[in-house]
């Protein structure tokens, strides 16, 4: 009897210890921090300005941890991401522009986000620009909520506008304003027949020549909210495509080919051997680092009418994602006036914070360029590509074509009717249920 109440005893001394240890490992599980990925692209001041993000967040919440993830080049950060899809492992939070995130959608690969955003005490949709939300909806849902919005402007030189005498670009300046200048910053310095100045750099794409298509009275696509077909070939945007051609064509303001692929404009504008370089926001951390000649930025001249197109990157929440709740909060934090005004200071970002866009955090009084502002009164005259599942692909189609015109491969008008053919099997993907 004695025996059987010993060993009874020590049968419930050995669950009571197994029960204190499943309490203390339940108490330390549910005391360990959240932890959840974050992966972004960007070159060096970008990234210190995401690590400083995630410290404020760190230190807001300790109860969640950031793994940052960053990708210096913009391509790389496209393929990884597009293998870490695939693979079914993809960063809980993400960067993607609003040209990307549709592919994304229709493979399943993001959660949306506007209940989140609705039932947030942080922000609302109203503190955005409307410009920069209404590009991350799909078929009635938010996916992202967006960080940034820029229209495409024209950084320039002022060194090389002042040995020309020439006046820098003012904000109404027209196309012919832009060609005269052009032409007279366009040298050959040493008199051996060659080009050794520029006056113009710019990317033959379908997403440079689309502001001056609407600058022309043109249209991209048919129907801007469920597009069927490009409309390159139509005479307004035929003619824009023409005049986009010209520049490099006949008027020879900017690399050709061969020159283009001795140097890229961007390289040749960071060396001062070109005045006028097209680009986004997201140029500005580079090129303060120039010490060679001053810097600023003009607006697109402006044809019939003045437009420019949304630049626009945003956090999305991967749908794989094991604790949402947890990246949601993080999205929220880096999306709140504190996160917006700690990578605002970056200079890489026009915030889509309306607060922060008009704050010192952004305009920044003391730091290149001078006129920051421009990117903020041409929010109104900012159009945007078609948000379908399938406009990477078209967007890298057509840009073959007008690659090929830009360079005198082919003409404008078989460019522009090649680029619609072979374009609209993408076109009828996108639009069949």
């Amino acid at each position: 009897m004695l025996k059987r109440i010993l060993v009874l005893c020590l049968v419930l001394g050995v669950l009571l210890l197994a029960a204190c240890q499943s309490a203390n490992t339940s108490t330390e599980s549910t005391s360990q921090p959240a932890v959840i990925s974050f992966s972004v692209f960007g070159d060096q001041a970008e990234y210190e300005a995401y690590v400083s993000l995630v410290d404020a967040f760190s230190a807001a919440h300790p109860e969640i941890t950031v793994q940052l993830q960053h990708v210096p080049g913009q391509s790389e950060y496209r393929q990884r991401l597009a293998t870490a899809f695939s693979a079914g492992q993809p960063p809980d939070v993400m960067l993607l522009n609003y040209r990307r995130f549709g592919s994304f959608v229709a493979e399943g690969g993001l959660a949306p986000l506007g209940d989140y955003l609705a039932a947030s005490s942080v922000i609302t949709e109203a503190d955005f620009y409307p410009e920069a939300t209404e590009s991350f909806y799909l078929d009635g849902q938010l996916w992202c909520i967006p960080q940034n919005l820029s229209s495409l402007v024209i950084y320039y030189n002022k060194d090389l506008f002042d040995a020309a005498r020439l006046p820098y670009p003012a904000n109404d300046w027209s196309h012919a304003d832009f060609l005269a200048a052009a032409r007279a910053l366009t040298k050959d310095v040493d008199g051996d027949g060659r080009t050794d100045q520029y006056g113009v750099g710019i990317e033959p794409s379908i997403f440079r020549l689309a502001p001056f298509i609407w600058q022309f009275g043109g249209e991209l696509v048919d129907n801007e909210a469920r597009p069927t077909r490009l409309t390159l070939d139509s005479p307004e945007a035929l003619a824009a495509f023409q005049w986009f051609v010209d520049l490099q064509l006949k008027e020879h303001v900017v690399p050709d080919a061969v020159a283009e692929a001795a140097q890229d404009s961007e390289s040749r504008f960071l060396n001062g051997t070109l005045a006028m370089y097209f680009n986004s926001r997201r140029g500005v951390p580079t090129y303060r680092t120039i010490t060679g000649f001053e810097w600023d930025v003009a607006p697109l001249p402006r044809g019939q009418q003045a437009a420019g197109i949304l630049h626009s990157d945003a956090y999305c929440l991967a749908n794989a994602a094991a604790n949402k709740d947890a990246a949601w909060t993080f999205i929220e934090f880096a999306n709140s006036v504190a996160g917006q005004t700690i990578i605002a200071q970056s200079g890489r970002t026009v915030p889509s914070l309306i607060a922060v866009a008009e704050s010192p955090a952004f305009l920044s009084p003391d730091l290149p360029p001078a006129n920051s502002r421009v990117f903020l009164d041409t929010v109104p005259q900012i159009r945007r590509v078609p948000i379908t599942t399938t406009w990477v692909s078209i967007e890298e189609t057509a840009g073959q074509e007008i690659e090929r015109a830009f360079y005198g491969q082919v003409g404008v008008e078989e460019a522009a009717a090649t680029a619609v053919s072979l374009t609209q099997p993408y076109f009828d993907k996108a639009n069949t249920p």
